[in-house]
Parts: structure tokens; sequence; C-alpha cells
């Protein structure tokens, strides 16, 4: 069987194409802000292939699975957040780290490269909604509170991957761990040996769906720290008895997906495959078939026999290049409302083209750097997942 890739259409019921109009049912702040930038001039990719080849070995360009395909195709190397800090750390020869991707992951990519090498965000713009979620006064401003109630002791911060450089470095400090979508478990087993309790940040739906369907433990075990209300909208003993105290952030893509939109696409593509993103809400994964990090679904399509059908619950750009890359498999977008991941679709070929292009003539533009502090802490957090079993 062969299928084309089919754009996702607009309903009365949903979002409607490219954020013109919202939708009630999403949480707050998924709504796609506006039209994504027009087609690129054609004549920016022979701009943008020369710059790279007067550059050579000086440069490597990082490419997030999010991307649009103009920028990709100018990618050394694809992968998720994680992967592509790790391919960074290990270019010490590399002068200039291009990344194409949201600010947080750059933070990263600086935290893990040489003094010697610089990162470079082409859009100072292209920042992540769940990141800038959890503010550092706010998240100490929690601490405090449970140095208050005399649980600090027992709490152990976690931190996913998508958050700043401030965050990782609370967590380095307070002896805690970073972790991916895709070792969650390892990093919260690790955090249960240290303490009884953790302190999730920034996502709660990765930190809720991970304690109860990977370790069993029960939705009373979770509360949800909201940073906006005072003491986090919860009772002394609601904090004094949790297990999982999770951060009330989301992904402002994966946070749209909901329960009717997967049983809406069981209704309409019979034997249909259901594979989504853990940083979706708890009630889309215990509906969905298969649950798994960007480079998990991305293996799972991969592995997936010909004729088969896949609702993919994940950022549009990927999704379109699985489908189009499996030609011999139904692959369609869980939603039939477009959304993309606007900040990260902020790094389109213009402003790739003109990144490199300042490097050629010997500018910097956009260096991402960390403080040395915050790097060192950070950066303890993040061998700590390293060190991971």
């Amino acid at each position: 069987m062969t299928s084309t890739w089919v754009e996702p259409s607009n309903t009365a019921t949903a979002l409607l194409l490219l954020g013109r109009g919202t939708d009630p049912a999403s949480e707050a702040g998924v709504d796609c802000p506006g039209d994504l930038p027009s087609p690129s001039d054609p004549d920016l990719v022979a701009r943008a292939m020369a710059a790279k080849l007067a550059l050579g070995d000086r440069v490597f360009v990082l490419g997030h699975h999010y991307q649009r395909d103009e920028v990709i195709q100018f990618a050394d190397v694809t992968g998720d957040s994680f992967k592509l800090a790790r391919e960074a750390a290990a270019r010490p020869d590399a002068e200039f780290i291009v990344f194409c991707g949201v600010h947080f992951m750059a933070e990263s990519a600086d935290i893990l490269t040489t003094d010697a090498q610089k990162v470079i965000l082409p859009d100072l713009a292209a920042g992540c909604s769940m990141a800038d979620m959890a503010v550092l006064s706010q998240v100490e401003t929690a601490w405090d509170l449970f140095e208050d109630l005399g649980i600090a002791g027992d709490v152990v911060p976690v931190t996913y991957m998508n958050s700043s450089a401030d965050i990782k470095g609370f967590v380095g400090r307070n002896k805690g761990v970073v972790c991916t979508s895709s070792n969650a478990k390892r990093a919260l087993d690790w955090a249960f040996e240290q303490g009884s309790k953790v302190f999730f940040l920034p996502d709660q739906h990765l930190g809720r769906n991970t304690a109860v369907l990977e370790m069993g433990y029960s939705l009373d075990d979770c509360v949800l720290y909201d940073p906006h209300k005072p003491h986090g909208g919860l009772a002394p003993e609601q904090l004094r008895n949790a297990k999982m105290i999770l951060w009330r952030g989301h992904c402002s893509v994966h946070g749209r997906f909901t329960l009717p939109v997967v049983e809406e696409v069981r209704e309409r593509v019979p034997g249909v495959n259901v594979l989504v993103h853990p940083e979706c809400r708890h009630e889309v994964v215990t509906a969905a078939d298969y649950v798994g990090s960007t480079e998990y679904i991305i293996k799972t399509v991969e592995a997936a026999p010909a004729g088969s059908a896949w609702a993919i619950g994940t950022e549009l750009n990927l999704v379109r290049r699985l489908a189009n890359a499996h030609p011999d498999k139904q692959i369609m977008f869980l939603d039939r409302t477009v959304c993309y991941c606007s900040t990260m679709n902020r790094i389109d070929l213009p402003h790739l083209v003109w990144a490199l292009e300042e490097l050629v003539a010997g500018r910097t533009p956009n260096q991402i750097t960390v403080d040395p502090d915050t790097s060192a802490y950070a950066r303890s957090a993040l061998d700590q997942m390293l060190a991971l079993p």
C-alpha cells in the first residue's frame, strides 16, 4: 500500500489552520500564534551552501527533528535535544556550533562544549514555551516552601532537558539530575534512591506519565504545584504526602492533543496505530497504542510493516517528514488541524543564511553563553544523568 501525505485540514471544532482561531479545550498557551513565514527565496539555498562550504570544518550545524525541511537539509546531524548537545560536545575541533533548535538546546550545547567553541542560535526569539514556564525565582520560592515545611531534605529535584540553564543549575546545586523523555524512568529510579519525593520540572505530563505508567505510582501520589498560586495551590499535608511534586508546565504542541482526537481517528481509520510523545496529557497517553520519545517515534515508524496506518501525536514537521520518507505506510498527524512548534519554526532559511554569512564575514552573531557558575552546576546535573545505569 502506498500513501501520499495529506496536510491536516480545518474543522469547526478544533484550532483553525495555523492559529486563525482558538480551541477552548486546549491547555492555556497552546494556540498556534499566527501564520508561518512565507516560503524562502530559492536563492537562499545557494547562499547557504556557499557559506557552509566557505566555513568548512570550522562550522558544525545541528538540526532538531522539529525543524523545517529547508533547514534540516543543511544539518550535519539531526536528532532530539540531548543527542544534539552530545554531538556538539563530540566535535571539539569545530569553532562554531550553529544550533537549529531553540534556546535551551543551545544553552545545553554551550554547557557541554569547550570554552573555545561558540554556540550560535540563528534567531534569539526561538525559545520554548515549556522551558519558559519554570522561572528560577519561582522555583526557588517553591524550594523555600519545602524547607519551611521541613520536607526539603526528602525532595530530589529532577528537571527535563527542556528547561533553561538556570533551572538545570538549580537542580545541580540541590543534588538532582536532568532527564530526557527516553530515560525519565531511570532518572526517577535514581532520584527515589536518594530521597522519598521528587520535584519534577517543568513538564507535568512527562513526570506524571512516567511515575504512574512506568513506575506504579498512583495519580493520588502526584500533586501539581502552580507557581501562580499561594503555596503552589497546595495544602501542607498534600506536599508532605506526595511522592511526585509536579511543576505546572506543559509543551505547547503536545498539550493540544485530547482524548476525543484519539477516539475520532480510531473511528475514521480502522486498525490505526496511535503513537504519541510522553509530553501528551495522561488521558491521551493511556489511550494510545505506543508512547515514546522523538527518537522512539522515528524508530517505531521505520520498523513498522508496509501498509500499516499510524496517527502520530507530535510536532507536524516530523510527522510530515516521516510520511514522505515512508510512502508505503499511511502516516497522519493525530489531530486533523495543524500545529507547528511556533518557536522552533522561527529558525528558517533566511535566519540560517544570515548566521552563516555573518560567520564567513568574521562576525559572531547570536552567541549563546551560560555564566560559569550556572554552567558548572548544570553540568553536574547533566553528568549525573550520563552516569545513570
